[in-house]
């Protein structure tokens, strides 16, 4: 076997078995000894043992290499990068800088990446001005690194400046701009990027979707992709692209066109792909098809933590606890361990399924077994967990004791609760706490209104209502949404006969008289 028949073999190998084969054979044949090939093979080994997730292997490969150059160190970087570790490839950086290797545009390109998932701002300023030291800012890899680099720290007026100032603009180029506006939440900026692009490919749709859905948007995510399948006939999905529209159906409850993503799913021979598994089961299930659901994770052959989770977040939607509980119990005798989202999602079931005893218990567990600290998330479930079964003094005494401070989310569960149970002196504390933390909120003046107009406290309920007039809050209109032969149709209490379809007012209309008539 040549050098290059090895070096195809390795890029192609996707077999850990396979790949120590090859390793074993370089050694035999003592290549890795050869200094002119040691260099070349030994980063092959490291970029193959990383691609089947051996990150040990990898190092060992690296610890190996005699005086590695400025590949070698690129591989490393980029190890350490790809194994969720930033912070330890910019340690890498500095110190192959110290060994007195000069960076080329890849190793500066790997480097950018780091500080940008880093957020490590200082450092990204000096790598940049090592891009410009060294005449690396016309390459536009560098050129979409660096705009990449500044949108992840936030500092998008100097990643559109380098993005303005390349004189060779790529679809990538296009796509780090247009994804730096989405993690800086600048949606209408993304939506004018993504509009002006020469041309778009599977990831810039994809990172458009995306960005809809994390604004809040799924039915302009719904929108664009139908577009998308318009203008590129749908031919090139992907797991990411089919996850991200599933959850804009979840969203939505858009079961339709959820169900005409799962038949592309098994037309395209996606189905075994776990993330887009999980993401059906996440649609069916806040679409009311938890039969669906379940018969989907049923099918899952590697269950991964999200899938459990995700099961366990159907059953808690549906007011189903027992069986949330039931595959809580199954996911940890399968050996596959909770973290904080897992507990979170196990006591929202409790809480809705009215399971106070399992509660407390799940909660002492999650302490005391798996070694995770409550976020405020968890109180706030307790709290719930305790408000709904009338436990209110419970449910205040956990706040006061609680060793984070309450926000107003915790309060407006105590207040939800007192007002379920007609317990107005902790609803005016609970009101008050909500205000002081989030005064613009229009939902906890309307329930206390409510229930000072329920006592005939009308002195009171005009001091509630005189307040919003002096803030000016109104009160948000009811939004709903209905799915019909896949399209989402969006409503809002306010529509009148020019926002909907005269139609639909017209069939409306019938209803409402015949349900008159017939006094229903």
């Amino acid at each position: 076997m040549n050098y290059t028949s090895l070096q195809r073999t390795l890029h192609d190998c996707a077999s850990l078995d396979k790949l120590k084969r090859i390793h074993a054979l370089c050694v035999t044949l003592g290549l890795l000894h050869s200094r002119n090939l040691q260099q070349r093979l030994s980063c092959k080994l490291l970029q193959s043992y990383k691609n089947v997730g051996k990150t040990k292997q990898a190092l060992r490969i690296f610890d190996q290499i005699q005086d590695p150059d400025v590949v070698s160190w690129t591989c490393l970087l980029n190890l350490y990068l790809h194994s969720g570790l930033p912070s330890k490839s910019l340690s890498m950086f500095s110190h192959c800088l110290l060994m007195g290797v000069r960076p080329d545009s890849f190793l500066v390109v790997a480097a950018l990446s780091s500080c940008g998932h880093c957020k490590d701002l200082v450092r990204g300023r000096v790598v940049h001005g090592m891009v410009l030291r060294n005449c690396l800012d016309e390459n536009p890899v560098v050129g979409n690194a660096l705009i990449d680099m500044y949108s992840r720290n936030g500092i998008m007026r100097m990643a559109a400046l380098i993005f303005e100032k390349m004189r060779f603009k790529d679809v990538f180029s296009w796509t780090s701009l247009l994804n730096g506006h989405i993690l800086c939440n600048n949606l209408n900026f993304a939506r004018e990027v993504f509009d002006a692009m020469p041309e778009r490919n599977l990831v810039s749709w994809t990172a458009m979707v995306a960005g809809c859905v994390k604004a809040g948007a799924p039915i302009q995510a719904l929108e664009l992709f139908k577009r998308m399948e318009v203008d590129d006939g749908g031919a090139h999905l992907c797991a990411d692209l089919i996850g991200v529209v599933l959850s804009a159906c979840a969203d939505v409850g858009a079961l339709d066109f959820g169900q005409c993503i799962h038949g592309c799913v098994k037309k395209m021979s996606l189905g075994l792909d776990v993330t887009v598994s999980n993401a059906m089961v996440d649609m069916y299930s806040k679409s009311g098809r938890l039969d669906l659901a379940v018969r989907i994770f049923d099918e899952i052959m590697n269950k991964d933590l999200f899938s459990w989770t995700t099961m366990i977040s159907g059953y808690a939607y549906h007011g189903e606890g027992h069986h949330a509980l039931d595959v809580f119990s199954r996911m940890l005798e399968s050996g596959v361990m909770p973290n904080e989202v897992t507990l979170l999602s196990v006591l929202t079931a409790c809480s809705h399924a009215g399971l106070v005893v399992e509660g407390k218990v799940l909660f002492t567990r999650m302490i005391q077994c798996h070694y995770l600290k409550p976020k405020i998330e968890h109180y706030g479930c307790i709290v719930d967990l305790l408000g709904r079964a009338g436990l209110l003094e419970d449910a205040k005494e956990v706040i006061e004791v609680m060793p984070i401070s309450p926000d107003a989310t915790i309060w407006r569960s105590l207040l939800t609760a007192c007002s379920v149970h007609g317990n107005l002196s902790m609803a005016q504390i609970a009101g008050k706490k909500v205000i002081e933390l989030e005064p613009n909120d229009d939902g906890v003046y309307m329930l206390l209104w409510n229930m000072y107009c329920v006592a005939n406290m009308w002195k009171e309920a005009s001091e509630i209502r005189k307040l919003m007039r002096e803030r000016r809050i109104r009160k948000r209109p009811g939004c709903s949404w209905v799915d019909v032969n896949g399209v989402v149709q969006e409503f809002h209490v306010e529509d009148t006969l020019l926002h909907v379809n005269a139609e639909l007012w017209h069939l409306l209309k019938g209803i409402k008289e015949h349900s008159e008539t017939y006094h229903f």
